[in-house]
């Protein structure tokens, strides 16, 4: 491919799929995968999982599937101005959140809890698991089977004792590498997406407000910037000139930042990234430090918001009752999902689990892939005398 840097993924020079297969025609290896993702299952309900708010909530909060969009599209521009590979971060980019569980982190934390017997939950091990393992499309095979490049972009964080059961996937969280440059552009492409939306998201929804945000340095000094150029300028106008601005600096110090440490580190090759002993992409350590800052504003102001944590309250119990009355009676699931808890031997991306632990994954797998409304309506089913079954 064209263009592209000496340290950046080549599709030629893929590490391959899981299953081989025949190249591809008339487009790239990353193409392939990109294109599988977008066909996906998993990836069409990430229209109605959401971030922060739950998604009968509003029409116009963000979603699983629209945040993805956004990281895709920041990572390509960055992408493009590093010649690293676009088609591989956008791949990445798309699936990452594949593995997410209804009501976002609240819906996540409730089922690692659920799962603290048996191996615990993980959305990004999880999202492993839904394109290793349980899409259903091709005959020959399970899941997507993507490139080794994508499926380690996908697994952002992973346990020393998950890593020795995943094979070469596992391998750099064992031996402490480094992955890819389009994995590490694609973590930071989902921070920069997910900090500023919850800004413009949280100020729709009345819980935190501009005045507040003042304190936030980032925030100020483009806020006064945009009032300065636009004094009659307000409402959702006013807040997207300023995070546009926001968003432009990040993407811009992140891309000014990384090509310094590039050009400093004198890396060659993948190989050579995946040996250095720190991430090569990364912010400027003012930046990061103003980045850092934002974070901290939405931890405290927004995602504590007492309105915020009623609703994750209220998630987390759905998500525990689902749990519970699936595991003590699987009947209570459609056939496809109940066959998966009497099969002998479980498959999934984090190995092979028997009995009550295979039960319980069985079980965990498809309350990750209940959309929010699908998960209520569930909730109903089993637990209100009134709806019908």
């Amino acid at each position: 491919m064209s263009g592209l840097a000496a340290y950046a993924a080549h599709p030629e020079h893929t590490r391959g799929r899981r299953h081989p297969e025949p190249a591809p025609e008339y487009r790239s290896e990353y193409q392939r995968d990109r294109d599988r993702i977008v066909h996906s299952t998993a990836f069409r309900r990430l229209v109605y999982k959401t971030q922060v708010f739950v998604n009968h909530e509003g029409d116009l909060y963000r979603t699983r599937l629209t945040h993805s969009l956004e990281v895709a599209q920041i990572a390509r521009t960055a992408a493009r101005a590093l010649k690293l590979n676009e088609e591989l971060s956008e791949a990445i980019c798309l699936a990452h959140d594949l593995g997410h569980t209804p009501f976002g982190h609240a819906g996540q934390d409730a089922l690692n809890e659920c799962m603290t017997d048996f191996g615990g939950f993980e959305h990004n091990l999880q999202s492993l698991r839904v394109v290793d393992e349980l899409e259903e499309h091709y005959a020959e095979f399970d899941g997507l089977n993507l490139t080794f490049e994508c499926r380690e972009g996908i697994l952002k964080h992973c346990s020393y004792n998950n890593a020795l059961l995943l094979g070469e996937v596992g391998e750099r969280f064992i031996n402490r590498q480094q992955p890819g440059l389009e994995a590490q552009l694609a973590n930071f492409a989902d921070e920069i997406a997910y900090n500023n939306h919850d800004v413009e998201d949280g100020i729709r929804a009345g819980l935190i407000s501009i005045e507040q945000l003042l304190a936030v340095p980032l925030f100020r000094g483009y806020h006064d910037e945009v009032q300065a150029k636009y004094p009659a300028l307000a409402g959702r106008r006013f807040v997207y000139e300023i995070l546009r601005r926001v968003i432009n600096h990040l993407v811009t110090d992140l891309i000014d930042s990384s090509a310094a440490r590039l050009g400093k580190s004198a890396v060659r090759s993948i190989a050579e990234v995946r040996s250095h002993p720190y991430a090569l992409i990364g912010f400027s350590d003012t930046t990061r430090e103003l980045n850092y800052t934002l974070k901290s504003f939405l931890r405290e102001q927004l995602y504590k918001h007492y309105k915020v944590r009623r609703m994750t309250t209220k998630a987390r119990r759905v998500v525990r009752d689902l749990f519970d009355a699936f595991f003590t009676d699987p009947a209570l699931m459609p056939d496809e999902h109940e066959a998966r808890t009497r099969s002998e031997l479980v498959p999934g991306a984090a190995g092979r689990a028997a009995g009550p632990a295979g039960r319980a994954r069985a079980v965990a797998d498809y309350i990750a892939g209940m959309t929010d409304r699908y998960a209520i309506l569930e909730h109903s089913r089993l637990f209100d005398p009134r709806e019908r079954t």
